[in-house]
């Protein structure tokens, strides 16, 4: 028998990410200056796992405040983990709303100074510029300051930079759920070109028909956990019947099931 072995993308062993609550300003500065702990733990997430191998698709997928999008941050490179690790085989680029724009700056400005950051020369940039704002099709609003678009606007200029730098893997992060439906076509286009082309892609989304369409690999988040992570066709009909579930709870008995996750996240995390 052959086996063959898949070369990995990214492999995430283990990840823990612990942020601080404050009761204000005062319990943060008297956190850093005293040995007395103050303010309280929060874990955006709680000994995550889960490897994709190169070309494949991951959805990320779970309802609001499970850990999606820091996940994906710590991918990207741009929060670090409390513990654990990741390992990322080639270069990641994230898109989400304004992610990495300088408010303060022209779309064009910032399109320059993200290239310069990933380590093209200025002949490179000059060529990949045009090609960046006839995607992004914000015309002359490309010279206008960042701060004065819209959130689609922002999304737009963030995806036509991240898809034209050509990364190994792309990561989108709700990105689409912002702007016109013809500009998210046209993104779902070249997203399909390059998975065509092998590349390694993680998706984050609300939209289960787009994580159908697109996905091959689900990773179901609740409030931090790997709730479960395996094929489309496995996970998506378990995470629908959740939902349904889930959308005819009360507000209380929606507190009362937060706060029994809460309580097996602290289990697994021997506290």
């Amino acid at each position: 028998m052959v086996v063959i072995m898949m070369e990995k993308a990214i492999v995430a062993k283990n990840i823990t990410k612990k942020y601080k609550l404050y009761n204000g300003t005062k319990e943060r500065i008297l956190d850093l200056i005293t040995p007395k702990s103050y303010g309280e733990d929060f874990y955006a997430l709680a000994d995550v796992s889960f490897e994709a191998d190169k070309g494949d698709v991951v959805g990320f997928i779970g309802i609001n405040g499970s850990g999606k999008s820091t996940l994906s941050n710590i991918i990207a490179g741009i929060v670090p983990e409390t513990s654990g690790s990741v390992n990322v085989n080639g270069q990641a680029s994230l898109i989400a709303v304004s992610s990495g724009l300088k408010n303060d700056l022209t779309g064009r400005d910032n399109i320059e100074l993200k290239l310069l950051m990933l380590g093209f020369s200025k002949e490179e940039i000059k060529t990949l510029e045009p090609g960046i704002i006839e995607f992004s099709e914000l015309d002359k609003f490309i010279d206008q300051p960042v701060k004065s678009y819209s959130s689609g606007m922002k999304s737009r200029l963030g995806f036509a930079i991240s898809v034209n730098v050509d990364p190994d893997i792309l990561i989108i992060d709700e990105a689409l759920s912002v702007g016109d439906k013809a500009f998210a076509e046209k993104s779902l286009a070249k997203m399909k070109e390059f998975k065509a082309k092998g590349k390694t892609m993680i998706f984050v989304s609300h939209s289960i028909g787009q994580m159908k369409q697109f996905c091959e690999k689900v990773l179901w988040l609740e409030y931090g956990m790997v709730k479960d992570y395996g094929n489309v066709e496995d996970v998506i009909p378990k995470y629908e019947g959740f939902l349904k579930q889930y959308q005819k709870m009360s507000n209380e008995e929606k507190k009362q099931y937060k706060e029994s996750a809460l309580l097996r996240q602290r289990s697994l995390l021997g506290e």
